[in-house]
């Protein structure tokens, strides 16, 4: 009773004494336990798949043809869904995000423009433009196995489509579908998908994506995802197998996800001795279409078709770009018992920068992502040349980088594409194989592979800039508004449009960048890292899954910087507030001063009250001590965080005698006082400045505040908006 009325007044005369907020010191050291689902069988505390852990796969045989004259798709296919789970379904849902464009889609009722006096004749096309009913994709058939027509609704992007007989566990289901849309021109309509006309010589480069209805996921945490597309979210999708055949004009070079199974019937002698030779060219890429085809290619308008199979195993989407127009070069890559080919097709408009990077580029992030993550399980990984967009399926990608008509270029565009193309060839690993929500958490992939590209962008080319990743990159955007940002935890289409590449790229990979650097060490985090991407390989990770993994295998409690990089949006800026500098010299003259690095003042050390020494304390030989502190130079320092995120104390002592020492506290200083902080030092020389983050490792927004004595100097959000 006595301890407990104790306590009470503790805790009354501290919030009289210091307010309410002393009782919340601890607060960004609490668990973050009460913000993640429980573990359970399906997904355990040490953030693997549980004992119990299940998904549902989806098989696809598909027929698409892509009619030029008309730029329109029309498909068939059986969609073989397998319900793996322990719950009977009594439907199904599908995902049609050509709806996008069709009249009540939900993007464009619920996109806002704040119309100012003046505004670009393309923005305002954009947001008023008229969608009809030709817009969309439509369904013209949907059966069963017998050929028995099969009720559905249509809700926007999303199609429900019930089950005459409820779907057991263990058991499958055939969906028999037919369908078309109209393509979109890219270049005026935006889009993942479409095509990009060339009016110099009247064709067109096709990359085609979510061009057939795919099957939602329905998983242990949230049961079917069925979040409307409204243009950000990207894809969550099942892993499945998949039989394509896509017909195109007989005058076009195409690539797809999967293994091209009938290569000889397709490709001219002359390409497949190039295919072959490129299996076995491991050092440089092999020409297989040159520019010279191409441009005679580019003038032929065959009245004949041609159909390319492909097939791919445990893969989540598919995804294939067709053109007249392309180059094609190909080279191969060694990855485990495994030979991969990197390869890129691109019109004449990407050279020479194309030829020269485009399929370097693919076997630099093939390599170190395998190395962080997994090996690269899949047969080829694919550039494909299309201006304004970079995009991400399983093998396949899209990517910006265009030279200049004459053919020049500049660092800038040199860089971006290489940029893009590692980041978007990067996705194969996140999402494509550790398979995350990218309908609810943008991070999960965008965030971890921008991570991963500013490692690969750093190691493999020597003159690389430092791009998003890189702590100094992030300091404009945590110095801003509050009002416009939101925590990383947020899903993509709740993100302010213009702070989402910030808030799901940049900070995120920031943060794992500073979690690896400067947290836990390279060492211990890679391996981290790496258990995390083994556990979930072909699997649906959610964001405990990755925050538990990382802390299991790194041997240390991270709730305090999940809770501050993903769950606020509170800036780094630490601060050396006042430094009093002491010595035990008796004939110090009596000095009252702070901050000062020449006037020391005099500590005195007092004997040790007798009853210090009870039950048997060993007692000390004080004089010895105070012999030892005789020449030693202690510094009384005090710390604030008006930023409000906790952060190390990585601090640069600088000697008077012109050498430095280096002392990192961890993040762990700040756990009974989130807001200050006071620290002793015991120096073997006089000091002459005290540095905070002097490499600029943290993010920290003001610099200014950073350093006794002073410096003025501007803050690096200052010279950030001077750049600007």
């Amino acid at each position: 009773m006595i301890r407990i009325l104790f306590i009470s007044f503790v805790l009354i005369w501290s919030s009289m004494l210091f307010g309410q907020d002393a009782l919340l010191w601890h607060r960004k050291f609490e668990p973050i336990d009460q913000e993640l689902p429980t573990p359970n069988i399906y997904r355990s505390a040490d953030g693997s798949p549980g004992p119990s852990y299940w998904q549902q796969k989806a098989d696809y045989d598909i027929q698409v043809q892509l009619i030029e004259p008309e730029n329109k798709v029309e498909g068939s296919g059986t969609i073989t869904y397998h319900n793996n789970s322990p719950h009977t379904l009594k439907y199904v849902w599908l995902q049609l995000d050509q709806n996008r464009r069709a009249p009540d889609n939900p993007e464009k009722l619920t996109s806002t423009l704040n119309l100012r006096d003046t505004v670009s004749a393309w923005a305002f096309n954009y947001y008023n433009k008229e969608r009809t009913t030709e817009n969309g994709m439509h369904i013209t058939s949907l059966k069963n196995s017998k050929g028995k027509k099969l009720s559905y609704i249509i809700n926007q992007t999303m199609m429900k489509v019930n089950l005459p007989t409820p779907l057991q566990p263990n058991e499958t289901i055939e969906l028999k579908l037919a369908w078309w849309y109209n393509l979109n021109n890219r270049m005026e309509d935006r889009g993942r998908s479409g095509y990009e006309y060339f009016p110099g010589d009247d064709n067109n480069v096709y990359t085609i994506a979510q061009f057939y209805p795919r099957m939602a996921v329905y998983d242990d945490v949230e049961g079917w995802q069925h979040k409307q597309f409204l243009g950000t979210g990207e894809f969550a999708l099942p892993f499945g197998d998949y039989k394509v055949e896509i017909t195109v004009p007989m005058d076009h070079l195409l690539m797809a996800t999967g293994e091209l199974t009938n290569a000889k019937e397709v490709l001219s002698q002359k390409h497949y001795k190039g295919y072959q030779k490129a299996f076995r060219s491991f050092k440089k890429p092999v020409i297989i279409a040159d520019q010279e085809e191409a441009e005679k290619r580019e003038t032929i308008r065959s009245p004949k078709v041609k159909t390319w199979k492909f097939e791919a195993t445990n893969v989540r989407d598919f995804a294939f770009a067709s053109s007249r127009k392309f180059i094609w070069d190909a080279q191969a890559v060694k990855l485990g018992d495994k030979t991969i080919l990197a390869q890129s097709l691109y019109p004449k408009e990407g050279n020479p920068l194309w030829e020269e990077e485009s399929t370097k580029a693919v076997v630099n992030t093939l390599k170190t992502y395998s190395k962080y993550s997994v090996n690269y399980p899949y047969p080829h990984a694919t550039s494909i040349h299309a201006a304004a967009i970079g995009m991400e399926y399983p093998m396949i990608c899209f990517n910006f980088g265009r030279p200049a008509e004459d053919g020049t270029y500049t660092d800038r565009t040199k860089y971006g594409m290489i940029g893009v193309i590692i980041h978007e060839v990067g996705h194969n690993f996140f999402p494509m194989i550790v398979n995350s929500d990218e309908r609810q958490w943008a991070w999960m992939d965008e965030g971890i592979n921008t991570y991963l590209e500013y490692v690969t962008s750093q190691e493999c080319y020597e003159n690389f800039p430092k791009s998003s990743g890189s702590p100094d990159k992030i300091v404009g955007y945590m110095s801003g508004n509050q009002e416009y940002m939101r925590p990383i935890m947020t899903s993509a289409d709740q993100i302010i449009s213009w702070n989402l590449g910030n808030n799901a790229y940049s900070k995120p990979a920031t943060a794992l960048n500073i979690l690896r650097e400067t947290i836990l060490g390279r060492e211990l985090f890679d391996q981290a890292f790496k258990s995390y991407s083994e556990k979930w390989a072909f699997k649906h990770p959610k964001p405990a899954d990755f925050f538990r993994s990382i802390e299991d295998a790194a041997g240390m409690d991270l709730d305090w910087f999940w809770k501050g990089w993903f769950y606020t949006t509170d800036p780094v800026d630490l601060s050396i507030d006042t430094v009093v500098y002491y010595q035990l010299d008796p004939n110090i003259v009596k000095v009252d001063k702070t901050n000062s690095f020449d006037d020391p003042k005099r500590l005195t050390i007092s004997e040790t009250p007798e009853g210090h020494y009870w039950e048997f304390k060993e007692r000390m030989d004080e004089d010895l001590m105070k012999k030892n502190l005789s020449k030693k130079h202690i510094y009384k320092v005090k710390f604030s965080n008006p930023g409000g995120l906790i952060m190390p104390l990585i601090l640069k002592f600088g000697y008077k005698s012109g050498k430095e020492k280096m002392v990192k506290i961890p993040a762990e200083v700040w756990r009974k006082n989130e807001e200050k902080i006071t620290k002793m030092f015991i120096l073997d020389e006089p000091v002459e400045f005290i540095q905070l983050d002097p490499e600029l490792e943290t993010a920290d927004i003001n610099t200014s505040n950073n350093r006794l004595p002073r410096l003025i100097e501007k803050t690096r959000f200052e010279k950030f908006k001077d750049k600007s």
